[in-house]
């Protein structure tokens, strides 16, 4: 999907914006997969490994086989797939963390898999694989064709002194087989109208849910978030939403990503809802696509839903209206 956009981009959409319909099982996640290009939804696609594949972490051959071919029948393609690392083993005596040899075989296994799909790039959370397996995977990336994103979101920005030995040893390898991918979480003027309400009617204090309406980007917010929960006041059953206050929700600009742009090949146009009377959807990806223009960057962006978590909207048809609304904010 790359009409009225730049050339060299690529808009796509996320499997994972299914994640309900795949739980809920009336269809497998391979057909899931499939009908996204099926409904002319979207050519390229990204995926979850581990939530597609019932053969995960060691895909089976013919289940590759199979999903390939039902991507290729309905005239779609993987662009990036979401892998991880699992550091610890059971050798029947005990729990173990792998050593680095095993860490590398486990990722290998999955890099043979996007391969065989014939995906153009991989996905881990920043910091997850370390330098030194950054450093051994670098023959496979080349022998499979393939890049390796280490993904960014919420509050891991490239100023944020937690993650800039992570950021710095990308820079460090300087190799276009590993990557950068931004999720836009990081770049929220302010929080979802869905999420808000959902932390109104779970009980959480109409003061506090204030703040985070009218403040939201005031640095003294996060200082909140982090007293209310130490103080009890969270209704136990909504702790995990509220959670993403402290890791998935960002408060950045696009200017913010500026320097590290280089470095970035790809892009999650993360959302949450689509209520953007105040442009708080759109705005984030306008401003994104200026930079990029500028920029001269190329690469894929896509699609991702988060909100499945606390709404019952159609994926279909709530990614079909977000891409819509992608497309003409990144077209200025």
């Amino acid at each position: 999907m790359t009409a009225g956009l730049p050339e060299g981009w690529t808009l796509a959409a996320s499997a994972f914006n299914w994640t309900p319909d795949v739980i809920r099982a009336e269809r497998g996640a391979i057909a899931l997969a499939a009908a996204i290009p099926a409904s002319g939804l979207a050519s390229v696609i990204e995926i979850e490994l581990g939530q597609t594949l019932r053969s995960y972490p060691d895909p089976d051959a013919a289940e590759l086989d199979t999903l390939r071919s039902a991507l290729g029948t309905a005239g779609g393609r993987i662009s990036i797939i979401g892998i991880s690392l699992d550091d610890w083993r059971h050798d029947g005596a005990g729990w173990k963390r792998r050593d680095e040899d095993e860490r590398l075989a486990f990722l290998a296994a999955q890099l043979r898999a996007a391969h065989r799909l014939h995906a153009s790039g991989v996905r881990l959370p920043i910091g997850q694989a370390g330098p030194a397996l950054l450093e051994r995977a670098r023959p496979l990336l080349e022998e499979f064709d393939l890049v390796l994103y280490e993904e960014v979101q919420g509050h891991q920005t490239p100023q944020n002194p937690a993650h800039a030995e992570a950021y710095e040893a990308i820079a460090r390898l300087d190799d276009p087989r590993i990557r950068l991918l931004v999720d836009i979480s990081m770049l929220m003027p302010a929080l979802p109208a869905s999420y808000l309400a959902l932390l109104r009617d779970a009980g959480v204090p109409a003061s506090f849910v204030d703040a985070l309406t009218d403040d939201w980007r005031d640095p003294a917010t996060n200082d909140a978030v982090v007293g209310l929960l130490r103080s009890g006041q969270v209704p136990p059953h909504v702790h995990t939403a509220f959670m993403n206050l402290l890791i998935r929700f960002g408060r950045s600009d696009a200017a913010d990503l500026r320097d590290v742009l280089p470095l970035v090949g790809a892009f999650h146009l993360k959302f949450w809802d689509l209520d953007d009377a105040d442009a708080r959807v759109s705005q984030p990806i306008r401003n994104l696509g200026a930079l990029l223009r500028e920029a001269g960057w190329q690469g894929t962006l896509t699609s991702e839903w988060g909100g499945h978590e606390w709404l019952d909207d159609d994926a279909t048809e709530t990614t079909r209206a977000h891409l819509a609304l992608a497309r003409e904010a990144l077209a200025g």
